[in-house]
């Protein structure tokens, strides 16, 4: 077995760590206070490339697995949940169900504006009464003609109430009976009439991402807009999700790197009795701990990569991945707090932002007892 990484994977790394420590490092602190969206940043990750990084040239994209995706958002979540959340989000849930099930025309139409980092594209599936259990959505698309009016909300969808967002893909029911209902992903551009966004605020984590309640009130679009097939909206919905799992897997696994940095650091500088407390078996004990788990993260989120990357199942590892990494990212992040004692309650110290933007992770895009299920039905329980 070959555990080394590719030359393009390490050059990549190197230049996603290189932008993330210039540009995002600077400000990431006066963004997380001013709950501001930064396009500046938005567009540079476009530049960059990050952005449909493992979507064909063909349609605006760099060419590069799934792997160089998830190593891009370990990086720069490494140094800013935020601009993580934005990054993960557009590729996994916003590129991700256009680049996989939408027509060839969809496909030329949105991809090529999604990829430069101009554009955003956000996923409605979570409602105010429909979380973990998505089946209970209860956004409506009904036939009239040749178009859909669709009526309900989604709440929770992150980039969508930005200026360059460019629409959503949205979970509906397009078909129900007493015993059965019938899904279908639609394409909702914005701007369409019935459609409104609002931006939510007063969040603990990830304060300058965007996050979003979407609203449909006699929302009428084509009916090509379909995405995929009819009654196909599940199916597309939970494999995006698998897909979408191994990103915030990776935003895990950078938080803890970025969190046990911060504590290694702090506790090689900060002198009690005598001498630094990163000599003192307790604090040492501690940080060897930190290490240890984040190896082991990464060394599992990558096999789950390259078993998407041979287009092997990767349900059940998606699902560990996610567990695994989210979890990690908060025991380190508490560690982390601990070692820095009563300063890393403060907002100064970036060890605080961290401790916050972790949060989130274990609920995300499958909260960590809903991922403990998905691996019971994996396993035959």
């Amino acid at each position: 077995m070959d555990f080394s990484l590719h030359e393009e994977h390490e050059h990549l790394r190197s230049m996603v760590r290189e932008f993330a420590e210039k540009k995002i490092k600077p400000v990431a602190q006066k963004l997380d206070e001013e709950e501001a969206f930064s396009y500046d940043l938005t567009k540079q990750m476009g530049e960059l490339g990050l952005f449909g990084v493992y979507l064909p040239e063909q349609y605006g994209g760099a060419g590069m697995d799934y792997l160089s995706y998830i190593i891009a958002v370990e990086e720069i979540a490494r140094v800013d949940g935020s601009q993580a959340a934005t990054l993960a989000a557009h590729n996994s849930l916003g590129i991700g169900p256009i680049y996989n099930y939408g027509t060839e025309e969809q496909k030329m139409k949105y991809l090529p504006k999604l990829c430069t980092g101009e554009a955003l594209w956000s996923f409605g599936l979570t409602e105010p009464e429909a979380g973990s259990d998505s089946r209970a959505s209860k956004t409506t698309a009904k036939a009239e003609g040749d178009n859909w009016s669709i009526n309900g909300s989604k709440i929770f969808i992150t980039n969508g109430s930005v200026d360059i967002n460019l629409g959503a893909t949205v979970q509906t029911v397009t078909q129900e009976t007493s015993d059965n209902k019938e899904f279908t992903t639609i394409i909702v551009e914005k701007g369409t009439e019935g459609f409104t966004q609002q931006r939510m605020h007063g969040k603990m984590m990830w304060r300058a991402s965007d996050t979003a309640h979407l609203f449909f009130d006699n929302c009428r679009v084509p009916k090509e807009n379909i995405l995929g097939e009819p009654g196909q909206g599940s199916k597309i919905m939970l494999q995006t999700l698998d897909a979408g799992r191994l990103s915030i897997a990776a935003m895990g696994l950078g938080c803890a790197q970025g969190a046990y940095e911060l504590a290694l650091s702090y506790a090689q500088e900060r002198k009690q009795f005598g001498k630094s407390i990163s000599q003192f078996q307790a604090i040492s004990f501690k940080l060897a701990d930190m290490s240890m788990k984040i190896e082991l993260a990464r060394t599992f989120l990558y096999k789950a990569c390259w078993l998407k990357d041979t287009h092997q199942p990767f349900t059940k590892e998606a699902a560990i991945a996610k567990l695994y990494c989210s979890e990690i990212a908060k025991e380190v992040a508490d560690a982390a707090v601990q070692v820095h004692g009563g300063n890393g309650l403060m907002k100064e110290y970036n060890v605080e932002r961290f401790y916050r933007d972790q949060r989130l992770l274990q609920i995300g895009e499958g909260t960590s007892e809903i991922l403990r299920m998905v691996i019971a039905k994996q396993i035959g329980i």
